[in-house]
């Protein structure tokens, strides 16, 4: 069967598609398909392996000869999963491999932020020097250990980032969600206004949904503490970036590490303006070279699955 790849991925992984005996078409785009050029190049093809930046809209799907798309990515919203659905085609995910190395740069952005890592290192290399010690040194780091981490979302990575919170560094756990869990050590599920108010970090995981987008909004801005931390490894579409930059400038929250991004790949220039109050880093969260391998992987697993027939591994739900 016919197997088109959008953008580069590892080379073993397509040998393994080719190994099974079937043809692959490696269009190797530097960047995120339209819709308009998945149609097109899709065309007569059984699966596409896709990633998190090609958009695959409604028109995609419209007399398709595909069987499954499979993006190698946790999150889905840029797939019309009810199109795909509507027109037999499986979409499957690669949620769990991932977990790790997002929630260990969840932290690292906490502490970067907390401790003006970015600014320091820039102050160091502009002098080539420390300069002299000076015991009030601005500007003044915010302590983490011991305080309120808040996990908006505690699904996979949520518990991930909350028991390297708790057992880490001390941290008391609250978090939203639709559910109660169990992770074995202390958390409190409470309501989204009451995490806000309390937390000293908040941090998002949850999925990008109808509800979900702009969750983070000059209103919830405003109901957060003046000292409190913002952190986003999750979705770019829950935080209004307009509105988080103008409450950075007021000094309504104290800072924000954001590794997601409304419009990606573009950030909002308030945001860039914001200066060290907000750290970026360019959606890195599984960005290490066992995990990406590990991510392959899983959606070469799930193409070689439905195209001999069986069930997909981790297909997103309908």
């Amino acid at each position: 069967m016919k197997i088109v790849v959008t953008q580069p991925v590892h080379a073993d992984q397509v040998e393994r598609l080719r190994a099974a005996g079937h043809e692959v078409e490696e269009l190797s785009s530097p960047r995120g398909l339209t819709a308009d050029e998945l149609r097109d190049r899709t065309a007569g093809a059984d699966a596409l392996l896709s990633q998190l930046s090609d958009r695959l809209s409604a028109s995609v799907f419209e007399g398709t000869t595909l069987k499954i798309v499979a993006t190698i990515a946790t999150g889905f919203d840029n797939i019309d999963v009810a199109a795909a659905s509507a027109a037999g085609v499986v979409v499957t995910r690669t949620p769990g491999v991932l977990t790790d190395a997002t929630a260990d740069l969840t932290i690292a952005l906490m502490l970067a932020v907390a401790r003006h890592l970015p600014s320091s290192d820039a102050s160091v290399r502009a002098s080539g020097s420390t300069g002299p010690f000076r015991l009030l040194y601005e500007p003044m780091g915010i302590d983490i250990s011991g305080t309120t981490i808040g996990i908006v979302g505690l699904g996979r990575i949520g518990e991930a980032v909350a028991r390297r919170a708790h057992l880490g560094f001390g941290m008391n756990v609250l978090y939203t969600a639709r559910s109660s869990h169990e992770v074995g050590f202390p958390v409190s599920r409470v309501p989204l206004e009451e995490l806000l108010a309390t937390a000293d970090v908040v941090s998002l995981h949850a999925p990008l949904t109808d509800e979900t987008r702009h969750l983070i909004n000059r209103d919830t801005l405003a109901a957060m503490k003046s000292s409190a931390i913002l952190v986003n490894t999750g979705r770019g579409g829950l935080v209004n970036e307009v509105e988080l930059a103008a409450a950075l400038r007021a000094g309504e929250i104290a800072g924000a590490g954001l590794d997601v991004f409304e419009n990606e790949p573009d950030v909002h220039p308030d945001l860039i303006a914001c200066g060290d109050r907000v750290v970026l880093t360019p959606h890195v969260g599984s960005a290490t070279a066992k995990t990406r391998r590990a991510m392959t992987s899983l959606a070469v697993d799930n193409v070689l699955a439905v195209l001999a027939g069986d069930a997909p591994i981790t297909a997103v739900p309908k």
